[in-house]
C-alpha cells in the first residue's frame, strides 16, 4: 500500500477524504511533497531506502527553527530580565560595563560586546543556583513575560509548521530531539509542553557544574562558566555523543546549524537536510544573509548542490503561529 501511494501524485492524495494531511499548515508547493516523499520512502519496508525505527532520528534547532528569535534570542532577553531583578537587589552584581548596559537595556552595547559580553551576561545570571532553582525562574519568566512586538508568550510563539512535522515524524517511528545552541537547562523547561519532546531528548549548551551535598539536600548546582558550546562544529559533536547514532533528518535556519546538516547528509542511505529561510516580514521577520541573528549565507549558497530543501516561510507555510496567522 505504501509503494502504491508514494506513485500517487501528492495534490491527488490531498484531495482524496480518505487520506489525512500529515503537513495542513504547509502550503501543496515542491518543498512539502519533498518531506513528505522522503518520509515514505525511508518509511516503506519494500523501498531501497527503507531505515529500521531505531535508526529513525530527526534532529532540530531550536532558536528560529521551532520557535522565533527575534530580535534577540529569548534566552538572553530571559538573562537580562533576571539580572535587572538580580541588579534591584544588591547593585553590585553590576560588575562591569556590559552587565551596567544589559540592565538598562542598552542593547547596542551588548551586541558590540560580541560573544564575551553575552557569556558575561549569561555566567551572572545563571550560575550561583541549583538546576531546580534556575529552571523554576524560566518557568515563572515564560508564564509571565510577553514579546515585545507580538504581545505573545515566548512559548507560544512556536511554529505550527514545524509541531506539525515533528508530530508526522514520530508518526511515522522517527525519534524527534532538539540540538540547539540555546541553554540546556532552558530548553528542558518548555521542550515537553511546546512540541512533546521531552528532557532527555534536549541537547543543548552546558554551563560549568557541580554536585554538592552538603548544608541541605544532595543538588546539582550551576557554576560559573561554560562547559560546551552546542553550535556550529559542536553540534555533530554532542549528537553523536547523547545519541550515539548519524540522524536520518536535521532541521536548523542559521549557518550556525550548517556542521550539522553537513554531517547528517554525509552518512551513507538516505538523509535529508532542511533549511527554514525566514522570508515573511509581515506574519514573522525576514532576514537571512546579513541578519545579526539567525544569519543564513552559506547554507543558501551551497543548499542545492548538497540537495538540502529550503523552506520558504512566506511560500511554503499557510500559517506562522498555533491557532493564528
Amino acid at each position: 500500500m505504501r509503494a502504491l501511494l508514494t506513485s500517487i501524485p501528492l495534490t491527488v492524495l490531498l484531495a482524496s477524504p480518505s487520506f489525512a494531511d500529515p503537513l495542513p499548515s504547509w502550503t501543496d508547493t515542491a518543498t512539502k511533497a519533498g518531506i513528505i516523499a522522503f518520509v515514505e520512502r525511508v518509511t516503506d519496508p519494500g523501498s531501497p531506502d527503507y531505515v529500521t525505527p531505531a535508526a529513525r532520528i530527526a534532529v532540530f534547532d531550536n532558536d528560529g527553527t521551532l520557535w522565533a528569535e527575534q530580535p534577540v534570542y529569548f534566552q538572553l532577553l530571559f538573562a537580562i530580565d533576571r539580572l535587572k531583578e538580580m541588579a534591584a537587589a544588591d547593585p553590585a552584581v553590576l560588575s562591569s560595563d556590559v552587565l551596567r548596559a544589559a540592565a538598562k537595556g542598552d542593547m547596542e552595547t551588548v551586541a558590540a560586546s560580541g560573544t564575551e559580553g553575552l557569556l558575561q551576561i549569561v555566567s551572572a545570571t545563571h550560575s550561583g543556583l541549583t538546576v531546580d532553582e534556575f529552571q523554576a525562574a524560566v518557568r515563572n519568566w515564560l508564564d509571565t513575560a510577553r514579546h515585545s512586538s507580538t504581545g505573545m508568550a515566548y512559548d507560544e510563539m512556536i511554529y505550527q509548521p514545524m509541531l506539525e512535522l515533528l508530530s508526522y515524524l514520530r508518526d511515522e517511528g522517527f525519534h524527534t530531539y532538539i540540538a540547539s545552541g540555546g541553554g540546556l537547562h532552558f530548553i528542558r523547561v518548555f521542550s515537553e509542553n511546546a512540541y512533546n519532546i521531552p528532557p532527555e531528548q534536549v541537547i543543548g549548551s552546558i554551563g560549568n557544574g557541580s554536585y554538592s551535598a552538603q548544608d541541605g539536600p544532595p543538588r546539582v548546582m550551576k557554576d560559573p562558566g561554560i562547559f560546551f558550546i552546542d553550535d556550529k562544529a559542536g553540534k555533530p559533536v554532542a549528537i553523536e555523543a547523547r545519541i550515539g547514532r548519524r540522524p536520518v533528518i536535521a532541521v536548523g535556519n542559521s549557518d550556525g546549524d550548517f556542521q550539522m546538516l553537513e554531517w547528517t547528509t554525509a552518512g551513507e542511505d538516505a538523509r535529508l537536510g532542511i533549511l527554514l529561510h525566514h522570508t515573511d516580514g509581515e506574519r514573522e521577520y525576514a532576514y537571512g544573509r546579513d541578519s545579526h541573528i539567525g544569519q543564513l549565507a552559506r547554507g543558501l549558497d551551497e543548499a542545492a548542490s548538497r540537495g538540502w530543501l529550503v523552506i520558504d516561510m512566506a511560500g511554503d507555510w499557510e500559517r506562522v503561529w498555533p491557532g493564528g496567522e
